[in-house]
């Protein structure tokens, strides 16, 4: 093989290398705030007493999950916009990864409901607490905790996913890439780089999240379990 690596023809291009990062943690950060929310909530209506709320929240959940996410941000960006409904490429984008990320969350976070022993659930009513305060303080916070590495691992897949957004000319980072290596011809340099950022931002976003989990979950630090 004579291929000559040539990363010097990149050069020119490193603040669009940035910038397209940047737009990849934002909606990163965007994406987890609100994927976030929506996981709670679906969880919680999973396991309502209301059966109109645990259907809606399982269909939700499960044809989210049985669909590629690229068929997803495609209805939503091209199959909306056919009936009038045109989002623009980034709010399309968001809305795409939080629906996504909402609905593994979900399960996720339910899956760490389901471990918090009823015992516990019994004391707290009995201590008088409202069905909010048992919720938020003996449900879901510890529930949270249990799950917190599987939840932030599933947040860092989702980091990976924003690549896919590129398709709907996202300008994050892959697209950002595509851009280039089109310019410069040097497909190989470019995606090595790419490869390398976003081994960059996963590490970050492990870090962030480790010392999230420090401050958020006290327990499990002096435990030795961050």
């Amino acid at each position: 093989m004579n291929y000559e690596f040539d990363f010097a023809a990149l050069a020119p291009y490193w603040q669009s290398f940035l910038a397209g990062a940047w737009v990849t943690i934002q909606l990163t950060v965007v994406s987890v705030a609100l994927g976030l929310v929506i996981g709670v909530l679906c969880a919680v209506a999973r396991r309502s007493g209301v059966r109109s709320l645990r259907m809606a929240a399982g269909a939700y959940i499960e044809t989210v999950r049985n669909t590629p996410f690229i068929v997803q941000i495609f209805f939503i960006f091209f199959g909306l916009s056919s009936i009038g409904l045109r989002l623009p490429i980034l709010w399309a984008a968001v809305f795409a990864l939080v629906i996504n990320v909402g609905a593994y969350a979900a399960e996720i976070i339910r899956a760490g409901m389901d471990a918090i022993p009823y015992g516990q659930i019994e004391a707290a009513e009995a201590l008088g607490l409202t069905k909010f305060q048992i919720y938020r303080d003996v449900i879901i916070m510890p529930a949270i905790e249990k799950v917190y590495p599987s939840l932030t691992s599933q947040f860092v897949l989702m980091m990976l996913t924003t690549s896919i957004t590129s398709q709907i000319s996202a300008e994050e980072l892959t697209g950002v890439a595509n851009n280039i290596q089109s310019n410069t011809f040097r497909s190989l340099e470019t995606y090595v780089v790419v490869g390398l950022l976003y081994i960059g931002i996963t590490f970050l976003m492990r870090g962030a999240f480790w010392a999230l989990g420090q401050i958020a979950f006290p327990r499990r630090r002096r435990l030795g379990l961050l």
